[in-house]
């Protein structure tokens, strides 16, 4: 049994969540299991279980926003990861990036083992230098690292994506009934379903009897309320309070910039359906067991970033010319790898993933929305 081990993953929050069965994994075998994350991911990291504590640190070399080299600011990481006396690190990373430059941080710090995926000569930075398939998904690649650093899941762990329990009671924002969710925003532009046709799909979601509930950060208030708005049913006296939905009949409602991440985890996970880009609320639905109508650019693999461990339906061309580029704007005028997908493609994957479960007020069906 190891006594303090750091594991490394400096990206976006759904990556962190991926990394999750992996951090499982250490935190098993060790007394005390830190993760250092990047300012975007350290939310999710402190929703996965077996993390003791979290440091942030935003990498030159990972952030997308490319923030400067500092020496002062290495500096201070280097003390701060000294100071903590780890035993060992794993570094996680996507199959694009580089572990290098973060282990020699590491061994600036004095951390003593270290372990990461690496194609590139590592000389004296890596105790393990491991290799695996590229096309395998995400949250396996992580594993098979952690596996062969000597971190294996307990037997009685599926290896799924999890977060802590219990989350948060949301029910005063969503109510009791069921309910589906729609998440138009997204982290980079070239994976954006159309805003016009989330706001399409909630009207045609409502009109088929769902209650919906439209999701988004702070910084997306514009999108969730262009989605939330069209397909807004009834007046605002009917609603027990502000934006809640009540058993009366359909609803759209907007939660835009008003969740937490962990409340953001929960109403995704009293969700009967999310329907999503892929972005880490893609990856934060997975984590709580949803189904997942995943509107999915190729411009990375899906076989890679596909929705992990739960029933999914990819809507998208994954083989339009954007394939494989990592483009975060799509460089084809139109944006013909999503903008082919219609609401009604939407409400048909919805209904398939459902199965018997229907909506609560059923009113029409789906062929009659289609005319």
């Amino acid at each position: 049994m190891v006594r303090r081990l750091l594991g490394v993953r400096l990206d976006n929050a759904g990556d962190v969540l991926l990394a999750g069965p992996a951090v499982r994994a250490m935190a098993a075998r060790c007394d005390e299991l830190v993760v250092l994350a990047g300012p975007h991911g350290v939310g999710a990291a402190k929703l996965l279980p077996g993390v003791n504590d979290v440091m942030v640190w935003r990498c030159p070399w990972i952030d997308a926003g490319r923030p400067a080299v500092d020496t002062d600011d290495i500096s201070s990481l280097v003390d701060q990861i000294r100071q903590r006396s780890f035993d060992a690190a794993v570094v996680f990373t996507s199959f694009h990036q580089s572990a290098l430059p973060t282990a020699l941080l590491l061994r600036l710090a004095g951390v003593s083992w270290v372990g990461a995926i690496s194609d590139d000569y590592p000389g004296s930075l890596l105790d393990l230098r491991h290799h695996v398939d590229d096309n395998i998904p995400e949250a396996q690649r992580a594993l098979s690292l952690a596996a062969e650093a000597g971190y294996l899941l307990p037997p009685a762990d599926d290896g799924r994506l999890e977060v802590r329990r219990p989350l948060p009671d949301v029910s005063h924002l969503v109510g009791e009934d069921p309910y589906l969710v729609l998440h138009p925003g997204t982290s980079v532009p070239a994976r954006a379903w159309p805003v016009h046709r989330f706001a399409e799909c909630s009207q045609q979601l409502s009109t088929l009897g769902w209650r919906v509930v439209v999701t988004g950060a702070p910084s997306e208030a514009h999108l969730t309320e262009a989605v939330a708005s069209p397909g807004s049913l009834g007046s605002p006296g009917s609603l027990s309070s502000p934006g809640l939905a009540t058993s009366a009949g359909p609803r759209v409602l907007d939660l835009g910039g008003r969740t937490s991440l962990p409340e953001l985890a929960a109403v995704l996970a009293g969700a009967t359906v999310v329907v999503v880009g892929n972005t880490g609320p893609a990856h934060l639905a997975a984590a709580v067991g949803t189904p997942v109508v995943s509107l999915f650019a190729p411009t990375v693999p899906a076989a890679r970033w596909a929705p992990y461990g739960v029933p999914h339906i990819l809507l998208g061309d994954q083989q339009a010319a954007c394939r494989d580029t990592r483009a975060t704007r799509c460089p084809i005028p139109g944006h013909p790898c999503l903008t082919s997908v219609t609401a009604h493609d939407v409400c048909e994957a919805v209904t398939e993933l459902v199965g018997d479960r229907q909506a609560e007020h059923p009113t029409v069906q789906l062929e009659e929305v289609a005319q």
